[in-house]
């Protein structure tokens, strides 16, 4: 089998560099990583990742913490976990669960975490591992989101375009920053407007949001556009429309936000802000990996613009 120096033979560079090209990519230029992988390529040299996790004092194991209610069937999770394993799988790192329930981290290089709430933030900081968050927050953490705030923006111009003057926002109603962001993306959007809109929160559940749509409705007419912050609420509301005997998009317009998997399913589909969430996935990897070989240094913040798909729940088929 043919070894380092083998390689450093091949490539005409030092062991140093072989060993900085399998270890620390990041440190060498992209010139030298070919000559060494060229020379890999040809020796069939196969780095021995559980020795070199040995030398390095790593586990090559990183853990996903999540902490909100998960069905593993949920689109949403599977394109996150997808992207991540994906990129992890690159850097010959596995990919481990961790929920609420069992909070016992156990030895990782790192941990990426996603579901947090308020409360949770205490034990958030308690930990010493680098420590990546899936979703904005207010405590100086790295993260990966989308622009909350504009792609609700972005929906609420969407429907003002079409010629809408009274549009309601269905929220989520938790005080976190995804939430309260989307709330302002539509303040700010039916604000320029002089528009005054309504807000009406609920859980973020399809039936919650139904419920209430429903007392709306037999309380009040008019010609109205609901922007809603997520798919899951927004399909809720095209229930209680029809439950009203109107129709969406003909008597009202209804926007949603995620674009997973519910907005294709529903009858008719929605318009909604698509996340990509296959690369924020690839994204949260590449930043707590890199955490990881920089030594837990600050990364900041890595946020995707929001993508506007429209569909008939605002825009009828021709």
């Amino acid at each position: 089998m043919a070894t380092l120096s083998d390689v450093a033979k091949k490539a005409n560079v030092s062991k140093m560099t072989v060993s900085r090209v399998l270890n620390h990519p990041e440190q060498v230029t992209d010139e030298l990583k070919q000559l060494v992988y060229k020379a890999m390529e040809e020796l069939n040299y196969v780095p021995n990742y559980a020795a070199r996790a040995l030398v390095n004092n790593r586990t090559q194991v990183i853990k996903l913490l999540i902490l909100e209610e998960m069905d593993t069937v949920e689109p949403y999770y599977m394109n996150l976990l997808t992207g991540m394993s994906r990129e992890l799988d690159k850097n010959h790192y596995s990919l481990q669960l961790v929920t609420r329930t069992s909070l016992n981290i156990g030895k990782c290089d790192g941990i990426i975490v996603t579901g947090m709430r308020e409360s949770d933030y205490a034990f958030i900081e308690k930990l010493t591992i680098p420590v990546v968050l899936f979703g904005e927050n207010l405590h100086g953490f790295d993260f990966v989101d989308v622009d909350n705030k504009k792609g609700t923006y972005v929906t609420t111009k969407h429907i003002l375009d079409l010629g809408y003057k009274q549009l309601i926002f269905i929220g989520i109603d938790e005080k976190e920053p995804f939430g309260q962001l989307r709330e302002a993306g539509y303040v700010d959007a039916i604000s320029e407007n002089a528009i005054e809109g309504k807000i009406i929160r609920v859980a973020n559940s399809s039936r919650a949001a139904e419920a209430k749509v429903s007392e709306f409705l037999s309380k009040n007419d008019g010609k109205f556009g609901f922007v809603c912050a997520s798919d899951r609420i927004a399909t809720g509301v095209i229930r209680a429309i029809q439950k009203a005997g109107k129709s969406v998009p003909e008597d009202y317009a209804v926007t949603g936000f995620d674009g997973v998997f519910l907005d294709r399913i529903s009858s008719p589909k929605i318009t909604t802000i698509k996340q990509p969430l296959m690369e924020m996935g690839e994204a949260c990897a590449r930043m707590l990996l890199k955490k990881i070989n920089e030594r837990n240094k600050n990364q900041g913040k890595h946020i995707f613009e929001p993508k506007l798909i429209v569909r008939e729940s605002t825009i009828l088929e021709e």
